[in-house]
């Protein structure tokens, strides 16, 4: 068999099983008659490149990291093809930042875990091996929200730490406060200066970043009702990363609801040795774009539209 020929068994092996495709939406979709696309997936099966997982890299995929290593200072990338139904973009980049950080916890000794909240980390946690860590402490990055329950930073934080039998600590607080002076009387409080000094420990942070668009779930539900996205806009934010608003060189916008955010500052993460940022859909394309500028993480977790239009941002292009 061909090297041509092998990606394209893993390509239709993908779309199959991680996308849920049917036959006939896989030949339309390649090119190919569903006869063969449903011979392609018998000889998956038969040959062991797929059990429970799809046991290969997309060669285009393996070369989008390596760019990413190269053009930037990220220390590794985890690129996984992009799904023709955006929704479906969380499902996917959870399950490759699941086996990622099953590895990485696998293979170093993990104190501290910092999490953040989203979909894409929801699905992380559900895609999550199971393990035993009793000592390791998943750490809420920032506060939360008061409703979407599911997707909050609590439940986060309380599901991971389930998953590997860990220990577990809150930022019991609310993502914004009502204004800077009460940001700063909160934080000025002995329980949340020792969770800013435990958050300074964490060996590794999990975190997912947001746009400016009604995809994001911090813009539908997370903004004070004093704030607009237009002015956000205005102040030059293109997204955000633990709530703090970024412009497109990843650096805080002069916007005051960045006074308001309940959550360390974002140069902490310069300091965190492992910083896994999972998210993906060309709408965050230039959020993406900016926390590559500002050397805010060290892994990234991604699909191939968004990789390559924030290359492309990086390199002046877009």
């Amino acid at each position: 068999m061909t090297t041509d020929d092998e990606q394209l068994r893993v390509r239709v092996a993908w779309l199959y099983f991680m996308e849920g495709l049917t036959q006939a939406d896989i030949a339309a979709r390649l090119g190919i008659t569903r006869l063969r696309a449903n011979r392609l997936l018998g000889e998956a099966r038969a040959s062991g490149l797929v059990s429970i997982q799809v046991n290969s890299r997309l060669s285009d995929c393996v070369a989008l990291e390596r760019q990413l290593v190269a053009e930037t200072a990220l220390r590794d990338a985890v690129v996984v093809p992009t799904p023709s139904d955006p929704d479906q973009v969380p499902v996917v980049l959870g399950r490759a930042a699941a086996e990622y950080l099953s590895r990485h916890l696998d293979e170093n000794r993990v104190r501290g875990l910092g999490v953040g909240w989203g979909t894409t980390l929801r699905e992380t946690v559900r895609h999550l091996r199971a393990g035993s860590f009793p000592e390791l402490s998943v750490n809420s990055m920032m506060g939360g929200l008061t409703h979407g329950l599911e997707l909050n930073t609590f439940e986060t934080a309380s599901g991971l730490a389930s998953r590997i039998a860990a220990q577990c600590n809150y930022f019991a607080a609310p993502i914004y406060a009502g204004s800077a002076k009460s940001r700063d009387t909160i934080l000025a409080q002995d329980v949340f200066r020792d969770s800013l000094q435990r958050l300074a420990t964490n060996d590794v942070a999990l975190l997912s970043v947001g746009d400016l668009s009604r995809r994001s779930l911090l813009i539908r539900y997370g903004l004070p009702r004093d704030v607009t996205v237009e002015s956000l806009r205005t102040s030059g934010a293109v997204g955000d990363i633990m709530g703090t608003f970024l412009d497109a060189r990843g650096v805080p916008v002069k916007h005051g609801l960045n006074q308001r955010v309940i959550a360390p500052p974002i140069a902490i993460l310069r300091d965190i040795a492992t910083v896994i940022v999972a998210s993906g859909g060309l709408n965050k394309a230039a959020v993406v774009a900016a926390i590559l500028r500002a050397r805010l993480c060290s892994v990234l977790v991604s699909d191939e539209a968004t990789v390559r239009a924030a290359l492309g941002l990086l390199r002046g292009v877009g």
